[in-house]
């Protein structure tokens, strides 16, 4: 049987305080790795790290850095990997406000343009060197089922997670000959503080109840139900395992049946 052993891999994750971020980083922890988690608040941070799993002893860490400032990023992540090789990066961060795009003004695109691509960039070009002398690497971005179908109501984000979507595939073309595999995992509507904001914004427009937003948006999905974060993260951790090596270049949906596409 195909290995699914992380130990002795580090794991850097983003997005990490919560949610999809958090999961991932406990489920991939359950599974030997060494996790690092970066975010932007340090409280919450040490909050988050205080719950991965150190079954294996694994010394678990953080960063510090604000993903609305690339530059910030890129110094926090360089200084890390110069005595770190990282074998696993979960490139993820919060999604863009919502709203319709002919609302939306060009400084919004270029801060979510900022924050999820020119930040999985310049992540992405610190570890993937220490990747290549490991001969281990796993790249896994964090999207949205939008990147098949757009979703109602998101301008902003259905244009930034297309546009990450095409990077990772031609970033897994490039990596792919040195042991590095570029996947992306899409999440459907899932219980996450992100979700609540969205069926929130619904109420508010279209006037109706939060329970009856939900009840439209649950009809949606074959599963009839919202998906949790670590169902989520359970394909994060394979996809970042030995077990998942010859998969790569992919865009997987994580919800519940709702994409409209094959």
């Amino acid at each position: 049987m195909l290995s699914q052993d992380l130990t002795g891999k580090t794991a850097l994750v983003g997005g990490s305080t919560q949610g999809i971020g958090l999961a991932s980083a406990q489920a991939m922890a359950a599974m030997g790795a060494r996790c690092i988690l970066i975010s932007r608040n340090e409280e919450k941070l040490k909050r988050a790290v205080s719950t991965l799993p150190a079954n294996h002893g694994q010394q678990h860490g953080y960063l510090v850095a604000d993903y609305s400032n690339p530059a910030e990023v890129k110094s926090v992540v360089e200084a890390f990997v110069a005595n770190n090789t990282v074998h696993i990066l979960i490139n993820n961060s919060g999604g863009p406000a919502g709203g319709p795009i002919t609302a939306a003004r060009p400084e919004d695109f270029l801060a979510a343009f900022n924050q999820h691509l020119i930040c999985n960039q310049v992540i992405s070009q610190a570890v993937t060197e220490g990747m290549k002398q490991a001969g281990y690497g796993r790249i896994i971005n964090i999207i949205s089922t939008s990147v098949k179908v757009p979703l109602q109501g998101l301008g902003v984000s259905n244009t930034i997670r297309g546009a990450v979507a095409s990077w990772a595939k031609t970033m897994a073309n490039e990596l792919g000959a040195f042991g590095i595999t570029v996947n992306s995992v899409l999440p459907g509507a899932t219980s996450t503080e992100r979700l609540e904001t969205i069926v929130n914004n619904k109420s508010a427009k279209t006037g109706k109840d939060k329970d009856e937003v939900e009840k439209e948006m649950l009809a949606e999905i074959p599963a009839r139900r919202f998906g949790k974060p670590e169902e989520i993260a359970a394909v994060v951790a394979f996809l970042a395992s030995p077990a998942a090596a010859y998969i790569n270049g992919t865009a997987i949906p994580v919800d519940g049946g709702r994409t409209g596409s094959i």
